[in-house]
């Protein structure tokens, strides 16, 4: 009999239910009814709380298409582990004594780096884990892609897309604010894929000065709207220099809602441009995975059936250079993968006209 475990941890995304689903239909393939399945509620508070459903292959049967996760999912910050939850429950104890009361062969871990973390330390405390890189925001290290990332990047493009008619038709610059707090991938991407005029992302502080000079450039060529897409973790030059406690106590005192408010009214004061902002949020992170996102959570959850049925456990299911395989926990655990500001993409968009702040 093998006996598995599945959670899925952190913020939810399109391809949870797409990964888990080929996880369990590659072990069936090679076991058959062998297979004993347990389904962690709520991430890892299901862990902690031994709180589970026990399933069958047929419970993953026509949930490829499926946005979110039919398990659930919690978030348990990595720097809280050690602390007792509110009701006095040691949490790594908790979910070690689950594993071991279970049986279990292997726990399938479903989510982004902080999730990765708790992962690494499970592994620390001898049990089975296999991770599968799960996030929209497309920053795990170790792996060139995270499912749930394309299907992020095409929420956000259509909300660009959608935002160009009615921007044309008023003369407006819009500001929207995407997905990305300490990192660029989403903006980066549905910027280019959106024909955005500015991109801001976390890795290149901008100056306003630039910006403004960018979309003024804009209207003297005759353009008659401008779109600038904003990573919600964007950052100035003037505030990037600052001493990382001051960053942090100007954000605390910041009365707008988000940099996009204080960016917008700027470029309406000193463009003289109507400008408004558009949000789509949690959008991003829902709705069904598409193509590319269901294709490749399919090959991530074989991969991880693979391994298991290898023994190969303290691992990341990854692809690196186009190719699929695994990395060891240990080195990928609380890393980032941050966007390069010399890579390719932004050298070519750069090409195009696309302002990101810096120049």
């Amino acid at each position: 009999m093998l006996k598995i475990g599945l959670l899925t941890s952190g913020g939810d995304c399109q391809a949870l239910n797409a990964t888990m689903r080929a996880i369990v239909k590659a072990l069936a393939t090679e076991v058959g009814d062998r297979l004993e399945i347990y389904g962690f509620e709520n991430g890892y508070r299901g862990l902690i709380y031994s709180q589970y459903q026990k399933m069958d292959p047929a419970d993953f049967s026509g949930i490829l298409t499926r946005g979110g996760t039919i398990l659930g999912t919690s978030r348990t910050p990595f720097k809280q582990l050690d602390e007792p939850t509110p009701d006095g429950i040691k949490k790594v104890p908790a979910m070690i004594a689950t594993y071991r009361n279970l049986k279990l062969d292997c726990l399938f871990m479903l989510g982004g780096n902080g999730s990765t973390k708790t992962a690494n330390r499970l592994r620390e405390e001898g049990l089975n884990v296999i991770v599968l890189p799960k996030t929209i925001d497309n920053d795990t290290w170790g792996t060139d892609l995270t499912f749930g990332f394309t299907s992020a990047v095409e929420v956000a493009t259509r909300c660009i897309d959608d935002i160009h008619t009615t921007a044309s038709s008023h003369g407006r610059v819009f500001v929207i604010e995407i997905m990305g707090h300490r990192v660029g991938w989403i903006p980066l991407y549905a910027g280019v894929a959106g024909g955005a005029d500015v991109v801001l992302i976390p890795e290149i502080p901008y100056k306003m000065e630039n910006v403004i000079h960018s979309i003024e450039q804009r209207m003297e060529l005759g353009g008659r709207f401008a779109i600038v897409a904003v990573a919600e973790g964007a950052i100035s030059q003037e505030d990037a220099a600052l001493p990382k406690k001051d960053y942090k106590k100007k954000v605390a005192e910041r009365t707008s809602p988000s940099i996009v408010y204080d960016i917008a009214r700027e470029i309406e004061e000193r463009c003289g441009r109507e400008t408004r902002v558009a949000i789509p949020g949690h959008t991003q992170r829902g709705g069904e995975p598409d193509a590319q996102d269901r294709v490749f959570a399919t090959q991530c959850g074989v991969e991880a059936a693979l391994a298991c049925l290898r023994g190969e456990f303290g691992i990341m299911i990854a692809q690196r250079d186009g190719k699929m395989g695994t990395v060891p926990l240990e080195e990928v655990a609380g890393k980032l993968k941050y966007v390069d500001p010399k890579c390719d993409l932004i050298r070519e968009a750069k090409a195009l006209g696309i302002s990101f702040g810096d120049e």
